[in-house]
């Protein structure tokens, strides 16, 4: 059987110190999450909302009126099953910050031990993984994605490991990997297929000692443990979304951009800049070098990347997630020579600053957020306990700004907080296992749509509306309470005889509703 040599890193960090360096940087990207327990991401208080339902449900008399648990298979469960384990021993909150944590663990330990797989030898270079671990995909808060990119990483990594070895084990490993993956996310399977068939078309081309046939049989075979996926997929309520997709190729230059790119292009541009700087004088040097899977995998991931549709399986943004878990791949795939004294110190240097500038960029922002943050949690003090809370937009293009992201699902945390019902928690069939009892499934968005403009609610508040039923109408006879996200300071309430201002913040406002009065009084 070939087996090619192990390239093992010339000139490296000695293990304890890459070990150090490791903690040093994963006790660096912790600061942000560990300072704000509930971190500006856009879907973030949504799914945290919907742990809490799974661990308090059905214990909880108000939750319990209002919603219910469907477990299905879903290729979306990983947070519903890790974190209300979690938060038995602990608060949400605290539980959402670990699971964040373990995420940035798997995907950082995930690339040193692709490279380490690739090349033979534990590297320092692959810790350049940590300042790409905030990036504008991260902010959208696509949490079982993200923990999903971690475990594609060592599922690379594994089957790479195994690949001359008996194929039962690296078959069954990788049979494993797959199923988990399934469940993380349907889009991280597809990330540790895209990172397996750029690898079996290296070997293709490399291990030319072997007969063309064999060599054939052997990348074909490849992929025949990702035929778990089709039963899986077939026996999940997801199977009913397979007709919701659309392509859209506009936005594929801005998904490139998310990889470096979080709250200021600045930062973006001089961090890539650095990076381009450092390679360019390590080429030089004839410092730096690159697997040969880089190519493949470059031609693999890009002619997907183009081909992938926007929204798939009624998913958004299913296309611009692939560019931040292939690169993380990419930084697997490459080895810097740290021969001298200089290099090695002038590596840390690069590498610290980086991570420091990124975390500090970050850090910076939250902490402005935060005051929003803080503002909301004080208004949902004036909910009262059990209350039905709808959700509207002033501005229709609210929470395009990357700063506005915490806002969109911030009014979930009134289910945390009040035991409430609120009209965005994410109660689509096929996607999430919450469900809204009758007759209140009537009254929340089970499409994952946006929220109606005030106006939209003036035109439903006396009767519905005349292009079909939508759940706000005639709303101030269901709702208890009304967020109007978006807004101007010191805007009007725009509608008095119904609403009254309870609680106003920096771009929201809260309002009780005043329920019409009964034909009896």
């Amino acid at each position: 059987m070939h087996r090619p040599p192990p390239v093992r890193p010339h000139h490296d960090l000695p293990r304890p110190v890459i070990a150090l360096l490791f903690v040093l940087c994963m006790a660096l990207v912790s600061i942000p999450i560990l300072t704000h327990p509930l971190p500006p991401l856009s879907d973030y208080a949504n799914h945290l909302a919907r742990m809490h339902v799974i661990a308090v449900v059905p214990g909880d008399p108000d939750l319990s009126r209002f919603y219910r648990l469907e477990w299905a298979i879903l290729p979306i469960l990983m947070m519903d099953l890790l974190i209300p384990l979690i938060d038995k021993v602990t608060s949400i909150y605290v539980a959402g910050e670990i699971y964040t944590l373990l995420c940035f663990a798997l995907i950082a330990g995930g690339t040193l031990t692709l490279h380490r797989a690739l090349f033979g030898g534990w590297s320092a270079v692959p810790l350049l993984a940590f300042p790409l671990l905030y990036n504008a995909v991260f902010l959208v808060g696509v949490m079982n994605y993200y923990f999903g990119i971690g475990l594609a990483l060592f599922a690379l990594s594994f089957w790479i490991l195994l690949r001359d070895r008996p194929w039962p084990a690296r078959f069954a490993v990788s049979c494993a990997f797959v199923v988990a993956l399934f469940f993380c996310h349907l889009f991280a399977a597809g990330v540790y297929g895209v990172g397996l068939l750029a690898y079996e078309i290296d070997r293709l081309t490399r291990d030319r000692a072997i007969p063309l046939p064999r060599r054939i049989a052997i990348f074909v075979s490849g992929g025949l443990p990702f035929a778990l996926i089709l039963p899986l997929l077939m026996a999940s309520p997801t199977w009913g979304l397979s007709g919701e997709n659309y392509w859209e190729p506009k936005g594929k230059v801005d998904g490139v951009e998310f990889v470096v790119n979080v709250y200021y292009d600045v930062i973006a541009v001089a961090l890539t800049a650095i990076v381009v700087l450092a390679a360019a004088w390590a080429i030089r040097h004839r410092l730096l070098k690159v697997h040969s899977l880089l190519l493949p995998l470059v031609l693999v991931s890009g002619a997907v990347y183009l081909a992938m549709p926007r929204v798939i399986f009624a998913t958004y943004m299913a296309d611009q997630r692939l560019p931040v878990a292939i690169a993380f791949m990419v930084v697997a795939t490459i080895q810097v020579e740290l021969r001298h004294r200089l290099v090695r110190r002038g590596f840390g240097v690069v590498l610290l600053l980086l991570l420091a500038v990124r975390v500090g960029e970050v850090q910076l922002v939250w902490d402005q957020l935060s005051q929003w943050t803080v503002a909301f949690r004080e208004s949902v003090e004036k909910i009262r306990p059990g209350s039905q809370v709808l959700v509207a937009y002033a501005d229709p293009q609210g929470g395009a700004d990357a700063r506005d992201l915490g806002l969109v699902h911030a009014a979930c945390l009134a289910m945390i907080e009040k035991s409430a019902l609120v009209t965005t928690a994410f109660t689509v069939e096929g996607k999430q296992i919450l469900r809204a009892r009758p007759p209140y499934n009537a009254r929340v968005d089970t499409q994952d749509g946006s929220p109606p403009t005030v106006a939209d609610l003036l035109v439903t508040e006396e009767e519905p509306a005349a292009s079909g039923p939508r759940f706000w109408d005639l709303w101030p006879q269901h709702f208890d309470y009304l967020y109007v996200l978006y807004t101007d300071p010191g805007a009007a309430n725009p509608d008095s005889d119904r609403l009254q201002l309870v609680f106003e913040g920096e771009r929201f406002q809260l309002y009780k509703v005043i329920r019409p009065a009964s034909p009896a009084s």
